[in-house]
């Protein structure tokens, strides 16, 4: 293959949100695929897809989507996956990869394994990327230049359709890691789930607080309720399915949670400056690293200004 050959003969999307339609403009900008086929099961999302111009070929039936396709990738809500890989997996080619983007691993493997044939390479993936918009409309092919991509290849897998999935995603953009499936949702446990579950109680209780008026909280949002409305505003259906899908390394990230919440809540009680201040003095520590690693702008106010306002904010997923 010569180095102005696409990567990928054909590449089949499944799938055509945030996630999905950037995916398609990556691979387009970076010349990755020969053919992009791009399929979900809503003709409107389809039609809108086809008039923003995402795939070469459209389809609605994911099995006849994925048919020649040399990598197949699910763009779609991880509950959604145990029933499009049986519908998908007699008509995978032989030596395709079959990935995704799921935020959780271990119901994925556990979903998608039995359906595929011993002849496809089943490598799972989860680019660390996002917005809180969805939809064909939300797509653009920057998303994914400096961010994580993790895979979590099974023990046997090919090490050349790694390398190969590997490679596409560095040509999107991405920094790309490998991990066991366990791991990586107890790591995404805390550093994504937890965040967006939080944030969606914090608003919910805004929303249904008495004592302060609705037009107050949206008033006066800016003192910092406001960020937490950017992750609370995040796909609903997503964050269902990772919810359910994620259940024990979630519920044990809450328990860890609480019980600083509730030491933190005794300090304030008792008036205890010290715990505080050198609570207050590790956070702004983590602040610092996660700016030195490149994975934030270091920048008053999140690099936001109001006369300027950027149009898609990215958000760890």
């Amino acid at each position: 293959m010569s180095q102005s050959d696409p990567l990928f003969e054909r590449v089949a999307l499944i799938g055509i949100g945030l996630i999905g339609s950037s995916l398609a403009h990556a691979t387009r900008r970076g010349n990755l695929a020969g053919e992009i086929v791009v399929s979900t099961r809503s003709a409107d999302t389809l039609k809108r897809a086809e008039e923003l111009g995402l795939g070469d070929r459209y389809e609605a039936d994911a099995a006849k989507a994925v048919e020649g396709a040399d990598l197949v990738i699910l763009s779609i809500p991880v509950g959604a996956y145990g029933k499009v890989a049986e519908a998908i997996g007699p008509y995978l080619a032989k030596g395709a990869i079959l990935s995704d983007v799921g935020s959780t691993k271990g119901t994925v493997v556990r979903d998608v394994e039995p359906h595929v044939p011993a002849s496809v390479h089943f490598i799972p993936g989860h680019p660390i990327a996002g917005t809180e918009h969805s939809g064909p409309d939300a797509g653009f092919a920057s998303l994914f230049e400096g961010r994580w991509a993790i895979l979590t290849p099974p023990a046997d897998a090919d090490p050349a359709a790694v390398d190969k999935l590997t490679r596409f995603w560095t040509a999107c953009g991405s920094k790309v890691d490998t991990m066991d499936p366990d791991h990586h949702d107890r790591v995404l446990a805390i550093v994504s789930h937890l965040p967006h579950i939080i944030a969606y109680n914090i608003v919910g209780t805004a929303d249904d607080l008495e004592a302060v008026s609705k037009s107050e909280v949206i008033k006066y949002s800016a003192s910092g309720f406001r960020d937490f409305t950017r992750l609370a505003a995040s796909d609903p259906t997503m964050w269902r399915d990772v919810c359910l899908s994620n259940r024990d390394a979630i519920l044990e990230m809450l328990g860890r949670f609480s019980e600083d919440l509730a030491s933190l809540q005794r300090a304030i009680r008792w008036g205890d400056g010290d715990k505080l201040f050198d609570l207050f003095t590790r956070t702004r520590a983590v602040r610092r690293s996660i700016i030195e690693a490149g994975q934030e702008v270091d920048a008053p106010d999140f690099g936001r200004h109001p006369e300027i306002q950027p149009k898609k904010e990215q958000a760890a997923d």
